[in-house]
């Protein structure tokens, strides 16, 4: 068992869910129980999958949270095409907050294959 707080993904997915907090304040009030609640969920659930497998035991189930975070940053991913779309998020904004969020994604991916490699 090794702490979250040592993984970079978590580090970065941590910092994404902080950007996403800030980035949907300024959301249309009537979007609080919308999308804002739902990019919120979908960016800390990243995080907390990513906590709740390095608690577990067993590579396999490691492997399972880590997909877990990963359809939850694929949600997420949409959500910023959604939100940008709809003109909440605007551009500079909508590519630093993907970037991001690919970001976490690659490194999510890289993580499972070398679990899964220790094996």
């Amino acid at each position: 068992m090794q702490s979250f707080r040592n993984l970079r993904v978590w580090e970065k997915s941590h910092r994404l869910t902080l950007d996403v907090y800030a980035s949907s304040k300024a959301f249309p009030r009537d979007e609080m129980f919308g999308l804002t609640n739902q990019m919120r969920r979908s960016s800390a659930s990243i995080g907390m999958n990513i906590a709740e497998g390095c608690c577990r035991k067993g590579d396999a189930e490691m492997v399972r949270f880590l997909q877990i975070a990963m359809g939850s940053a694929s949600e997420l991913e949409y959500q910023f095409l959604l939100a940008h779309d709809l003109e909440y998020l605007h551009n500079p904004e909508y590519e630093r907050l993907t970037m991001q969020v690919e970001e976490v994604k690659k490194m999510l991916s890289s993580l499972m294959q070398k679990v899964k490699a220790f094996n």
